[in-house]
């Protein structure tokens, strides 16, 4: 799927919805819970997480792909573990503000 910043996804096996921010170049299959994550609009059947991918989402936070090409919001939290292909997504880190002595 040739994803687009500002493009809402819905999970087909849990609750969780997401923005996506910033994409890589090439077309990715962003997924969640093992299955693939479809367009807030369109009506997924619902079917079960993968047992393994049950981690969970949290609701204000950013996820990203080892290189940071990928980065998505998550708009609502769900049980299911936000992938890129078969790799999980890590958490986005806040960054340390400087000091102000």
């Amino acid at each position: 799927m040739q994803l687009k910043s500002g493009a809402r996804l819905k999970s087909s096996v849990c609750e969780t919805q997401v923005m996506v921010i910033a994409t890589p170049a090439d077309a990715v299959e962003l997924k969640c819970g093992g299955a693939p994550m479809v367009d807030i609009t369109v009506d997924a059947p619902a079917s079960a997480a993968a047992a393994d991918l049950q981690s969970g989402t949290q609701i204000g936070k950013r996820y990203v792909n080892e290189d940071g090409s990928l980065e998505v919001l998550c708009t609502k939290p769900g049980a299911g573990t936000l992938c890129l292909g078969d790799t999980p997504l890590a958490l986005k880190e806040a960054r340390a503000l400087p000091s102000s002595d």
